[in-house]
């Protein structure tokens, strides 16, 4: 099929979708939404390979809605992903696209979440389930999950989800599913593993390739601000002031709410700035773009389908102030800034937790985005004074300043003091709400990313470490975890945590692994040993963790209960080896030299780690 299709009234989609494509500023269809869309209308199984951010969530779920019977409140379409980030964004995205369609309700389930507010959401029925493998896994364990009125399943970025251990999850899960039904299969790669997935469990898949032709502009200048010890908003002003060469700026956040506040808080700092939505109509569209163009406004705060189609030569700068979901939309964004010929900046705000959509950025983009040194209060105190010092020397140079300066002597003299002092009066008042000093600290900065810091996902496929992994044919039993390879411990220093959490609260160690990958970003290959007692446990992280990272933990909970992470500093009560105590179990070690015997206490039973 020809990718040059011109309008989604193209593909064969509902009125009723089309109209809500429309209301939310989709015109024409991406390359892997012209070609997949009417495969999956007409009911076939498909392979899909496409890099992240070539819109392939509308690819899989504007097809997969068409099917959906609203007057049925069971789960008639499974959506697997392999992080926590992409279950919340592909459901977000259902949600959207419903917007026209009354009682359509999507349910995210996920790792770190209680079971008990997943449990109450999965009563109630859901037309669409999101989720990654391993809670997945746990509810149709438990039976809370149902998939006998399954009519679509489908699996996205199958490749991380091979990268990040969760195959065998996978296909544990796809054993589990209504014979009739269409499987719809994403990924970037097709390493030999999914390959063999697909041709077990797909019938004859129709295959489409996509290649990404993603690129940037080669006169923007990419940087990107690690979020840490310090509010964005802040941030935003001080890189805002320190910028060389700053005359406009195009400020892109997720939602509509957030333009508005954040146009509202910069124009309470002194900047000419206006928020551009979806609820503007065109007159009061037209009217802030002509302002941004004329100069009565500096910055410009907006949504991605709002900013589309904005071409005014004199924006500088584009700030990414929450993160792009895809990497098209990021292209998009920073294409407002550096047009005809002219040099550009974009700069990117990225969260702990957000530092592997930032690769993929750079990998899609083909580009490396430098890390940004957040402004001191000297470098800030510095340009104010130097724009202060420009000023003046303007105003000197200007003619007709004998009536103020006879104003300044008469000053000086009935107070009894030099004209200089009435200078830096003067100076005092005309700051005008905008002190040049600054007061307070500077946060620390955050650590750089480093590649194989915790955080990333450019590694090696688990399963190309073992090269004695035991493959099950007969998939009629889940496989034990206890019998499941051990991986090798995690490089690095490592300290080791205390929580609040242990036995008996019913947890589990595979439950503190999820609820620190999920909530902090850490990825289950650096955490470290996990010793598991009656009401505590002990949890090894890496050292030199962001403040980010470890203030999501503190305020993380594991069954319903608060962990209070902090330093260990021994044993908890209650957990000694003597005197009729008893002793812990389900210690997390890695590599199969150090196991110790079968019936001692503290031994330990090797566990699958994912996101649960």
């Amino acid at each position: 099929m020809s990718t040059s299709v011109e309008s989604f009234a193209d593909l064969g989609l509902s009125e009723t979708l089309l109209q809500t494509l429309t209301q939310i500023g989709y015109e024409t269809p991406s390359p892997i939404q012209a070609q997949c869309i009417p495969v999956l209308l007409e009911g076939h199984d498909l392979i899909g390979m496409a890099q992240t951010g070539t819109g392939k969530t509308a690819a899989f779920a504007l097809p997969l809605m068409e099917q959906i019977d609203v007057k049925l409140m069971k789960p008639q379409a499974l959506i697997l992903t392999p992080t926590r980030e992409l279950a919340i964004q592909v459901a977000e995205a259902l949600q959207t696209y419903a917007k026209n369609l009354p009682g359509f309700h999507v349910l995210p389930i996920y790792g770190g979440q209680s079971y008990t507010i997943q449990l109450k959401q999965l009563s109630r029925g859901a037309h669409v389930i999101v989720g990654t493998p391993g809670r997945v896994m746990d509810h149709l364990e438990r039976k809370t999950l149902n998939l006998d009125n399954l009519k679509t399943m489908v699996l996205d970025e199958a490749d991380e989800m091979l990268r990040m251990g969760f195959i065998d999850d996978v296909e544990w899960i796809l054993e589990r599913t209504p014979p009739k039904h269409q499987t719809a299969l994403f990924s970037a790669t097709m390493p030999e593993q999914i390959r063999r997935v697909a041709q077990k469990y797909l019938v004859e898949p129709r295959e489409i390739k996509i290649k990404s032709a993603t690129a940037t502009v080669a006169a923007i200048r990419q940087v990107y601000w690690q979020v840490s010890g310090m509010h964005k908003l802040d941030a935003l002003t001080r890189i805002l002031e320190v910028e060389e060469d700053f005359d406009a700026a195009i400020i892109f956040v997720r939602t509509k709410t957030a333009t508005v506040e954040l146009a509202d808080k910069l124009s309470a700092r002194g900047y000419a700035a206006a928020a551009l939505n979806g609820d503007l109509n065109q007159q009061m569209r037209e009217r802030v773009i002509e302002q941004l163009k004329s100069g009565a406004l500096d910055i410009v705060i907006a949504t991605d389908v709002a900013a589309r189609g904005i071409d005014v030569p004199r924006v500088s700068h584009v700030v990414n102030y929450d993160i792009p979901y895809d990497t098209e939309a990021y292209v998009h964004r920073i294409g407002r800034t550096g047009r005809a010929g002219r040099t550009g900046n974009a700069i990117l705000f990225v969260a702990p937790r957000e530092i592997r959509m930032l690769r993929t950025i750079e990998r899609a983009t083909r580009s490396p985005i430098a890390p940004l040194t957040l402004p001191s209060r000297a470098d800030v105190t510095n340009k104010r004074v130097s724009d202060f010092k420009q000023k003046v020397v303007e105003v000197l140079n200007a003619e007709g300043l004998d009536f103020f300066s006879n104003i300044v002597s008469q000053i000086a003299e009935e107070q009894n003091v030099s004209a200089e002092e009435v200078a830096a009066a003067l100076a005092m008042m005309a700051q005008e709400g905008k002190p040049l000093q600054i007061a307070g600290e500077d946060p620390r900065p955050a650590p750089a990313p480093r590649p194989g810091s915790f955080g990333e996902s450019d590694r090696k496929p688990r399963f190309e470490e073992r090269g004695d992994r035991p493959r099950f044919e007969d998939r009629g039993e889940r496989p034990r975890r206890e019998d499941r390879p051990a991986r090798s411990a995690p490089a690095g220093d490592m300290v080791r945590y205390r929580i609040d959490v242990g036995r008996d609260h019913g947890v589990e160690v595979r439950d503190i692994v999820g609820a620190i990958a999920n909530e902090a970003g850490i990825e289950s290959r650096f955490i470290g040993r996990i010793g598991l007692y009656d009401e505590s446990s002990t949890v090894e992280l890496p050292a030199g963790m962001p403040g980010e990272a470890s203030n999501a933990l503190k305020r993380t909970r594991i069954r319903g209960v608060p962990i209070n992470l902090r330093p260990d500093e021994g044993r908890p009560e209650g957990a000694g080896f003597g005197g009729g105590e008893r002793k812990f179990s389900g210690e997390r070690k890695f590599g199969g030299g150090d196991r110790k015997p079968e019936g001692d206490r503290g031994g330990f039973k090797k566990k699958k780690f994912g996101d649960r």
